[in-house]
Protein backbone atom coordinates (compact mmCIF):
# COMPACT_ATOMS: atom_id res chain seq x y z
CA UNK A 1 0.00 0.00 0.00
CA UNK A 2 1.34 3.46 -0.94
CA UNK A 3 2.05 6.03 1.79
CA UNK A 4 -0.79 8.29 0.64
CA UNK A 5 -3.28 5.42 0.98
CA UNK A 6 -2.13 4.79 4.55
CA UNK A 7 -2.23 8.50 5.37
CA UNK A 8 -5.78 8.64 3.97
CA UNK A 9 -6.93 6.10 6.56
CA UNK A 10 -5.71 8.29 9.44
CA UNK A 11 -7.05 11.43 7.72
CA UNK A 12 -10.53 9.89 7.44
CA UNK A 13 -10.48 8.83 11.08
CA UNK A 14 -9.65 12.34 12.25
CA UNK A 15 -12.65 13.91 10.49
CA UNK A 16 -15.69 14.89 12.60
CA UNK A 17 -18.06 15.90 9.74
CA UNK A 18 -19.83 18.54 11.84
CA UNK A 19 -22.42 20.73 10.17
CA UNK A 20 -21.80 24.47 10.46
CA UNK A 21 -24.33 26.66 12.25
CA UNK A 22 -24.27 30.11 13.84
CA UNK A 23 -22.32 30.16 17.10
CA UNK A 24 -21.23 32.75 19.65
CA UNK A 25 -17.54 32.59 18.83
CA UNK A 26 -14.92 31.19 16.48
CA UNK A 27 -11.76 29.80 18.08
CA UNK A 28 -8.90 29.57 15.59
CA UNK A 29 -6.22 27.20 16.84
CA UNK A 30 -2.68 28.37 16.22
CA UNK A 31 -0.60 26.32 13.80
CA UNK A 32 1.91 26.65 11.00
CA UNK A 33 -1.05 26.22 8.61
CA UNK A 34 -2.23 29.79 8.03
CA UNK A 35 -5.39 28.52 6.36
CA UNK A 36 -6.76 28.23 9.89
CA UNK A 37 -6.74 32.04 9.93
CA UNK A 38 -8.21 32.22 6.44
CA UNK A 39 -11.07 29.83 7.26
CA UNK A 40 -11.78 31.58 10.58
CA UNK A 41 -12.01 34.90 8.74
CA UNK A 42 -14.33 33.48 6.09
CA UNK A 43 -16.66 32.10 8.76
CA UNK A 44 -16.77 35.47 10.53
CA UNK A 45 -17.41 37.37 7.30
CA UNK A 46 -20.13 34.87 6.37
CA UNK A 47 -21.94 35.62 9.64
CA UNK A 48 -21.34 32.36 11.51
CA UNK A 49 -20.11 34.27 14.59
CA UNK A 50 -19.45 37.88 15.58
CA UNK A 51 -16.14 37.38 17.36
CA UNK A 52 -12.94 35.39 16.90
CA UNK A 53 -10.44 34.14 19.44
CA UNK A 54 -7.07 33.33 17.93
CA UNK A 55 -5.25 31.04 20.33
CA UNK A 56 -1.55 30.34 20.02
CA UNK A 57 1.85 31.39 21.21
CA UNK A 58 4.71 29.62 19.45
CA UNK A 59 4.36 25.86 19.14
CA UNK A 60 6.65 22.94 18.43
CA UNK A 61 7.06 23.97 14.78
CA UNK A 62 6.25 27.67 14.55
CA UNK A 63 8.85 28.72 17.11
CA UNK A 64 11.42 27.83 14.45
CA UNK A 65 9.61 29.74 11.69
CA UNK A 66 8.11 32.96 13.06
CA UNK A 67 9.15 35.86 15.29
CA UNK A 68 5.58 36.64 16.32
CA UNK A 69 2.98 34.47 18.01
CA UNK A 70 0.52 32.40 16.03
CA UNK A 71 -2.32 34.53 17.43
CA UNK A 72 -0.65 37.75 16.27
CA UNK A 73 0.08 36.39 12.80
CA UNK A 74 -3.47 35.08 12.40
CA UNK A 75 -4.91 38.41 13.56
CA UNK A 76 -2.99 40.27 10.84
CA UNK A 77 -4.32 37.85 8.24
CA UNK A 78 -7.90 38.25 9.47
CA UNK A 79 -7.68 42.03 9.51
CA UNK A 80 -6.31 42.02 5.94
CA UNK A 81 -9.46 40.16 4.93
CA UNK A 82 -11.75 42.71 6.58
CA UNK A 83 -12.35 41.35 10.07
CA UNK A 84 -12.54 44.33 12.50
CA UNK A 85 -9.78 44.34 15.10
CA UNK A 86 -12.30 44.96 17.88
CA UNK A 87 -13.95 41.62 17.17
CA UNK A 88 -10.69 39.67 17.53
CA UNK A 89 -9.37 38.44 20.88
CA UNK A 90 -5.82 37.13 21.22
CA UNK A 91 -4.61 34.33 23.45
CA UNK A 92 -0.82 34.39 23.04
CA UNK A 93 0.49 31.99 25.69
CA UNK A 94 -0.55 28.49 24.63
CA UNK A 95 1.93 26.11 23.06
CA UNK A 96 -0.27 23.01 22.83
CA UNK A 97 -3.86 21.99 22.13
CA UNK A 98 -4.86 21.60 25.76
CA UNK A 99 -3.66 25.08 26.65
CA UNK A 100 -5.38 26.49 23.55
CA UNK A 101 -8.65 25.63 25.24
CA UNK A 102 -7.64 26.24 28.87
CA UNK A 103 -6.38 29.72 28.09
CA UNK A 104 -9.22 30.53 25.70
CA UNK A 105 -11.69 29.62 28.43
CA UNK A 106 -9.79 31.84 30.86
CA UNK A 107 -9.93 34.70 28.33
CA UNK A 108 -13.68 34.24 27.86
CA UNK A 109 -14.23 34.43 31.60
CA UNK A 110 -11.84 37.34 32.13
CA UNK A 111 -13.38 39.43 29.36
CA UNK A 112 -16.90 38.40 30.47
CA UNK A 113 -17.76 37.39 26.93
CA UNK A 114 -21.26 36.04 26.42
CA UNK A 115 -20.21 32.78 24.81
CA UNK A 116 -21.98 29.43 25.08
CA UNK A 117 -21.17 27.91 21.71
CA UNK A 118 -17.98 27.81 19.65
CA UNK A 119 -16.79 26.89 16.20
CA UNK A 120 -13.27 25.52 16.59
CA UNK A 121 -11.20 25.90 13.43
CA UNK A 122 -8.17 23.63 13.20
CA UNK A 123 -5.97 21.82 10.70
CA UNK A 124 -7.93 19.45 8.43
CA UNK A 125 -6.19 16.39 9.85
CA UNK A 126 -6.67 17.34 13.50
CA UNK A 127 -10.44 17.63 13.97
CA UNK A 128 -11.01 14.65 16.25
CA UNK A 129 -8.17 15.47 18.64
CA UNK A 130 -9.31 19.09 18.85
CA UNK A 131 -12.81 17.87 19.66
CA UNK A 132 -11.59 15.41 22.30
CA UNK A 133 -9.53 18.09 24.06
CA UNK A 134 -12.30 20.70 23.87
CA UNK A 135 -14.91 18.38 25.39
CA UNK A 136 -12.60 17.60 28.29
CA UNK A 137 -11.58 21.18 29.04
CA UNK A 138 -14.68 23.16 28.01
CA UNK A 139 -17.53 20.65 28.45
CA UNK A 140 -20.08 23.32 29.32
CA UNK A 141 -19.77 24.87 25.85
CA UNK A 142 -21.33 23.61 22.63
CA UNK A 143 -18.79 22.98 19.91
CA UNK A 144 -18.56 22.50 16.16
CA UNK A 145 -15.16 21.52 14.78
CA UNK A 146 -14.37 22.79 11.30
CA UNK A 147 -11.41 22.94 8.94
CA UNK A 148 -10.39 23.66 5.37
CA UNK A 149 -12.42 21.72 2.81
CA UNK A 150 -9.59 19.91 1.07
CA UNK A 151 -8.85 16.31 0.15
CA UNK A 152 -6.03 14.38 1.78
CA UNK A 153 -4.31 13.95 -1.59
CA UNK A 154 -4.49 17.67 -2.45
CA UNK A 155 -3.28 18.66 1.01
CA UNK A 156 -0.36 16.25 0.66
CA UNK A 157 0.57 17.63 -2.76
CA UNK A 158 0.38 21.20 -1.50
CA UNK A 159 2.16 20.80 1.84
CA UNK A 160 4.58 17.92 1.37
CA UNK A 161 4.85 15.25 4.07
CA UNK A 162 6.15 17.07 7.15
CA UNK A 163 2.62 17.40 8.53
CA UNK A 164 2.18 13.62 8.35
CA UNK A 165 4.54 13.32 11.33
CA UNK A 166 2.10 15.47 13.32
CA UNK A 167 -0.89 13.40 12.20
CA UNK A 168 0.81 10.14 13.17
CA UNK A 169 1.83 11.60 16.53
CA UNK A 170 -1.73 12.74 17.15
CA UNK A 171 -3.06 9.21 16.69
CA UNK A 172 -0.80 8.14 19.55
CA UNK A 173 -2.04 11.05 21.65
CA UNK A 174 -5.70 10.11 21.12
CA UNK A 175 -5.11 7.14 23.42
CA UNK A 176 -2.25 8.36 25.62
CA UNK A 177 -3.81 11.71 26.50
CA UNK A 178 -7.16 10.11 27.32
CA UNK A 179 -5.33 7.88 29.81
CA UNK A 180 -3.67 10.99 31.28
CA UNK A 181 -7.07 12.63 31.70
CA UNK A 182 -6.31 15.39 29.19
CA UNK A 183 -9.06 14.61 26.69
CA UNK A 184 -12.18 12.49 26.42
CA UNK A 185 -12.07 8.92 25.12
CA UNK A 186 -12.52 8.43 21.39
CA UNK A 187 -12.65 4.90 20.02
CA UNK A 188 -9.80 4.01 17.69
CA UNK A 189 -10.56 1.21 15.20
CA UNK A 190 -7.99 -1.55 14.79
CA UNK A 191 -7.41 -0.52 11.17
CA UNK A 192 -6.33 2.93 12.36
CA UNK A 193 -3.95 1.50 14.99
CA UNK A 194 -2.43 -0.87 12.46
CA UNK A 195 -1.96 1.93 9.95
CA UNK A 196 -0.42 4.16 12.61
CA UNK A 197 2.15 1.45 13.44
CA UNK A 198 3.02 0.96 9.78
CA UNK A 199 3.61 4.68 9.26
CA UNK A 200 5.78 4.87 12.37
CA UNK A 201 7.92 2.05 10.96
CA UNK A 202 8.08 3.92 7.65
CA UNK A 203 9.73 6.82 9.44
CA UNK A 204 6.85 9.19 10.22
CA UNK A 205 7.91 9.24 13.87
CA UNK A 206 9.21 12.75 14.47
CA UNK A 207 6.56 13.54 17.09
CA UNK A 208 6.10 10.08 18.57
CA UNK A 209 6.43 9.98 22.35
CA UNK A 210 8.30 7.16 24.01
CA UNK A 211 6.24 4.52 25.73
CA UNK A 212 5.66 5.84 29.23
CA UNK A 213 6.36 2.37 30.65
CA UNK A 214 9.73 1.94 28.97
CA UNK A 215 12.60 1.63 31.40
CA UNK A 216 14.43 4.93 31.84
CA UNK A 217 11.56 7.04 30.54
CA UNK A 218 9.35 7.26 33.61
CA UNK A 219 11.03 10.37 35.00
CA UNK A 220 10.83 12.26 31.73
CA UNK A 221 7.42 11.34 30.31
CA UNK A 222 5.44 14.17 31.92
CA UNK A 223 7.94 16.79 30.79
CA UNK A 224 8.00 15.39 27.27
CA UNK A 225 4.22 15.19 27.06
CA UNK A 226 3.78 18.75 28.28
CA UNK A 227 6.23 20.04 25.69
CA UNK A 228 4.43 18.42 22.76
CA UNK A 229 0.81 18.18 23.98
Amino acid sequence: MEDIELIQILWNYMKMHHELKHSDCIIGLGAMDINVANISSELYLSGYANKIIFSGGLGKITYKLWNETEAEKFTKIAMSKGVPREDIYLEKESTNTGDNFRFSKRLIEKEKLNIKSCIVVCKPYDEKRAYAAFKKIMPEYEVIVHSENVSCEDYYKKNGNEWVNVLVGDIQRMEMFYKKGWQIKMDIPQEVWSTYKILVKKGYNKFILKNEHDEGDKKNIETELNKIL
